[in-house]
Formats: structure tokens, sequence, C-alpha cells
């Protein structure tokens, strides 16, 4: 029992508001001890909705009939999956567990929504594209992934279907789990380090709290359809990193860019070199676009500076 607690297509079509007079909305996140699971069942349950959180100990979308109970039993208006493997080198080395998770289970998840009447969304990845493309990536683009983290994800995309929504995200962080603000945030406490980011990838910084904030606006108007959602402007991880530090008012001239030939261990999957996402649909649909990743990266310095002064 739980405990309450296609290729990309660029036309969105809007079905009913899930928002009704007198009716508390139940929503279902698979992969809820993650970054985004976490935070999305706060800011969903800021926004009115009944949140269900589970993770793979509560709920194994990779178990068909697990998923088709719990879905058929809580009865949900929607479930927001979030679980997956996103270890990109990872899944290099078991790409039968990426397929299961990131493809395979996402199917499981489809039919228990198609059962039901519940609406699918999925979160998806800027390594559905190859990087070739030196402008910001729309959702009708060609996809071409180069390593088994994006060909899984990709396949997670297709199988969701017309009737579902896929929402593309990158480089996402947040106050909570393994990220890189956090990571250059403590690297940085120790004043003998150099800090060494990459600086021939670029794409699209997100903050796992605005992302949750543009969720609750798509799930609650069921769109369907890929949506990109991310911060707005682009950066390197060298970029962001400087902003880090700048930000913690430390000397940004302590972090040294590198390419990603110069890793050290090398990386096993390839990474797409440009990977900036553009809002597109979130333009057309009218939704609120999310801030400067400059903006965000600040207030979430702060909050994590205060955090650990506290």
């Amino acid at each position: 029992m739980l405990a309450a607690s296609v290729p990309a297509r660029p036309v969105r079509s809007r079905r009913r508001n899930l928002c009704s007079v007198g009716r508390t909305r139940t929503l279902l996140i698979t992969g809820g001890a993650g970054q985004l699971g976490t935070v999305a069942h706060a800011t969903f349950a800021r926004a009115g909705w009944r949140v269900v959180n589970t993770d793979i100990e509560d709920l194994d979308i990779r178990r068909r009939d697990q998923v088709l109970a719990a879905v058929a039993d809580l009865a949900p208006d929607a479930v927001l999956n979030t679980a997956a493997i996103t270890d990109a080198d990872l899944c290099e080395v078991e790409p039968d567990l990426a397929f299961a998770t990131n493809g395979t289970a996402v199917g499981h998840l489809a039919e228990a929504c198609r059962h039901t009447g519940a609406l699918l969304c999925h979160l998806s990845s800027d390594y559905v594209f190859d990087g070739t493309k030196r402008q910001p990536y729309h959702e009708g683009d060609p996809t071409d992934p180069l390593s088994v983290y994006g060909r899984s994800k990709l396949d997670g995309e297709r199988i969701v279907g017309a009737d579902g929504l896929v929402v593309r995200t990158a480089w996402m962080s947040s106050a909570t789990g393994h990220n890189i603000v956090r990571t250059v945030l403590a690297q940085a406490g120790d004043p003998r380090r150099v800090l060494r980011y990459v600086d021939d990838q670029r794409g699209s910084p997100t903050h796992a709290e605005d992302l949750a904030q543009a969720l609750v606006h798509l799930i609650g108007e069921r769109w369907t359809g890929v949506f990109h959602v991310t911060n707005q402007g682009e950066a390197t991880w060298y970029d962001l990193a400087r902003r880090v530090v700048v930000e913690a008012g430390l000397d940004p001239d302590r972090v040294h860019a590198i390419t990603t030939a110069d890793l050290d261990p090398p990386r096993l999957a390839p990474r797409p070199a440009y990977s900036v996402l553009d809002n597109t649909a979130l333009r057309m649909a009218n939704a609120p676009l999310l801030r400067h990743w400059t903006d965000a990266v600040a207030e979430l310095v702060a909050q994590l500076r205060r955090s650990t002064v506290g």
C-alpha cells in the first residue's frame, strides 16, 4: 500500500484542466528520493495537490505488476516519472539496466495511465541530441543521441505516446542530492584546491525548484507533447563553476578551464558538446519562462551557505 506523504512532437495539444471545484488532485511521483522528486513533492503539495511520493523500495517501475497495481489502487490524476538511471557512464557499462529503467519501465507507467486516465509526465534529457548544432535545440529538432543514456531516454520518450507529457531538462541542481553547485562549494571549501572544469561543453543550467514550478503549471493544465524546460541562458561547466565561486564570495580565478579530453579519468559516455535547449513550447503555451540561470544559482548558493552556517 502506498503512503501519501516518439520522437519530439512540435505541436502541443491541450486537454481538460485538472482543476475542479471542491476536489483535491492527486499526483503519484516515482523516483521520489532524487533531486527533482524531493523538490516536486514539496512544490506540488504547496500548490494544493495530494502527493504520493514513492521510490524504488515502494514502487519499482521495472516491475509491471507493481506499477499496474499501484496506479489502479491510487487512481491519480497524474503520474510524474522522475525515476531513472542518470549516470551516463554507468549506462555505458550496464546498457540493459539503462534501457530497462529509462525505456521499458516507462511503458509500464504509460500502460497504467491509459487504464486509469491519468496524465503521464516523463522527465527526459538534453542527451537525446548529438550536440552538433550551434543554436539552441527546439522541441521538434531531430534527435541523435551519442550515448547509451541518451538512447535509453529517447526510448522512454517514444514509449510515452501522444497522450503523455515529455519534459526535457538539463544540468539540474538543487539544495539536495549530488549536483555541480554542491560539488563546487564543497571543493572550494579547501583553500588549497584548484578547481578544474570543462569549458568545451555548453548547456542549460537548471534549478530544480524552478523546474518543479513549471511542472505544476504543465501538469495542472494537462498539456501533452514535448517541452524543453530549463532556466534561461547558457553556460559551460567552467562558467557555472565560476559563478558558484563568485556567489560564495571566493576568488573565481581558482577555477581553471580544461577540455573534455583533459578529464582524468576520461569519461566513458560521450557528451554532446552543445545541448542548449530552447523553450519554444513553453512560449507557445503562454507558460511562464524560468528565470536566468545566474539568478537561480545565486539563490541556491545563498541557501546552501545559510544551511551550512546554521
